[in-house]
């Protein structure tokens, strides 16, 4: 049966309750789509537009799985793991970012990421994985280390086509904009971030299954223990794959299914999208009510006074 154009219906809201009050009240909006591109379910407006932000990880590493980089310079799925990540900065984490660049023969220095604050290295930014691929990249073409993050960089030129033909639409019509770690990241509506996440998990494309892979084998290296990318895809091992993003974005692929979410929070908070995503997750079926339980008493049960509270539900087109 073919399905109308979806239409905006009622947004999720995210109480805060102190001692079962309502303190504090987020608007959030979700979709799921499929492979495709189409409308499967949906919270507020599919056509809602964000910046996609750390979210869009999984798919810049795609110009390393499509180029030869990996074998070039021998790189494994631990690699592209914490290429794929938002990392804490850990010990074991900014190791593994040292790895790609020493096999490469890149220095650390010419990463162009920030030093955090309270940090020693650029190694320790959340986005080190990220900007050691691009490097890696270019080191394979032989292309400027020092100019990488502009956005007429070749290996930008590539990210930006790679991701335009996913979405079978011209490069040029892509916003673009730099996040906060000077690479660039695009605006999107969440149906398009969706569709992506479901071609992303469908298993249909061996550069994409390669990332799947990578994350999900070693999802410790994604986000940390005790972040929700991390601890849902190991509650979900091999069902699920997980990207967080700031401002409120929260994307997650069903395996073998060719199925996305795209969550977006309107005020940016990331209390709210994991709460979404614990409550949709549960209504799709996508996680049993065990798994959700675990996941609510970590990521929705704040203190011993306060706890999130999700109101509405997907509905479908």
């Amino acid at each position: 049966m073919k399905r109308g154009k979806p239409v905006q219906s009622p947004s999720l809201e995210v109480h805060l309750l102190r001692e079962g009050l309502v303190e504090s009240t987020h608007q959030v909006q979700a979709v799921v789509c499929d492979e495709r591109g189409r409308v499967l379910s949906f919270a507020g407006s599919p056509e809602t537009s964000s910046f996609v932000r750390s979210a869009l990880k999984p798919f810049q590493a795609l110009a390393i799985t499509t180029t030869g980089t990996l074998e070039r310079y021998d790189l494994k799925d631990r690699d592209l793991a914490i290429i794929c990540s938002s990392h804490q900065g850990d010990i074991e984490q900014a190791r593994q970012v040292f790895n790609v660049l020493w096999r490469c023969d890149i220095e650390p220095s010419a990463l162009q990421c920030p030093i955090p604050a309270g940090k020693e290295s650029p190694l320790q930014d959340n986005c080190s994985g990220k900007h050691a691929g691009m490097l890696a990249v270019c080191q394979q073409r032989q292309w400027s280390l020092t100019t990488y993050l502009q956005y007429n960089h070749p290996v930008q030129q590539l990210i930006l086509n790679q991701v335009a033909e996913l979405m079978g639409m011209p490069g040029e019509e892509l916003i673009r904009a730099h996040d906060d770690c000077g690479a660039p990241t695009y605006f999107m509506q969440l149906r398009q971030i969706a569709s992506l996440y479901a071609q992303l998990a469908s298993g249909s494309n061996l550069a994409m299954e390669r990332v799947v892979r990578a994350m999900t084998h070693y999802p410790e290296l994604v986000a940390g223990v005790g972040q929700f990318d991390t601890e849902l895809m190991r509650q979900a091992p091999g069902e699920l794959v997980s990207k967080s993003g700031a401002e409120g974005v929260q994307c997650i692929g069903r395996i073998g299914e060719g199925m996305g979410m795209a969550i977006k929070v309107i005020d940016g908070s990331k209390r709210a999208k994991y709460a979404v995503a614990i409550q949709l997750l549960k209504q799709m079926g996508w996680i049993s009510p065990s798994i959700a339980e675990t996941l609510a008493e970590n990521f929705m049960k704040l203190s011993e006074f306060k706890r999130l509270e999700v109101i509405g539900e997907l509905s479908i087109p």
